[in-house]
């Protein structure tokens, strides 16, 4: 079974590795592989303990009973940041981060967690819901199919590169909860 719930102190090391590992299968060709190599399952569990602390927008997808070896403990196998927009001007609300280990897509994780972080946006008051995906993210085609529409570009410096990326914007938020509730 995978359930979706707010995360806790104790899920940082967890999501900390999902972060990592879904950024070294997704971004080799895109960012620096000596960035890749680089990143710090340590230094990231500190940052999403502070958010997890902070009482954000922090959600997880945790496998258990027969999704995972006999014997073991609930697994977090996704996760996703939101809160207020960051960069204002195109929305209210941010959903900041979005990964589920490769092993672990296309069981509806991605679209169970978008909707959890678009319902805490909402009951925060959010009205309109955006995301920054790096342009070449070869899962961006994700966004646009849960009617995401591209409506800004920005350059970011990641490992010393510059990358383009695309903003994605549901407005009303009210769209992005529809569309990720269906099962298609």
């Amino acid at each position: 079974m995978i359930g979706i719930r707010r995360a806790r102190a104790a899920d940082a090391a967890s999501i900390a590795a999902v972060h990592v590992a879904a950024w070294r299968s997704a971004y080799p060709g895109i960012l620096p592989d000596t960035y890749l190599t680089h990143l710090s399952v340590v230094r990231q569990a500190a940052h999403y303990d502070r958010a997890i602390r902070a009482e954000g927008g922090v959600f997880v997808a945790a496998a258990w009973g027969t999704d995972v070896p006999l014997g073991t403990r609930p697994r977090v196998v996704g996760f996703t940041t939101t809160g207020l927009a960051r960069t204002h001007g195109i929305a209210e609300g941010e959903i900041e981060t979005l990964y589920v280990l490769d092993d672990w897509r296309e069981r509806g994780l991605g679209r169970r967690l978008i909707r959890a972080a678009a319902a805490h946006l909402q009951s925060l008051g959010c009205r309109s819901v955006f995301l920054w995906v790096l342009s070449e993210n070869p899962s961006r085609w994700f966004y646009a199919r849960l009617g995401g529409r591209p409506v800004a570009e920005a350059t970011v410096h990641v490992g010393g590169r510059p990358v383009c990326q695309t903003a994605f914007l549901w407005n009303p938020i009210e769209r992005l909860l529809e569309t990720s509730a269906q099962t298609s």
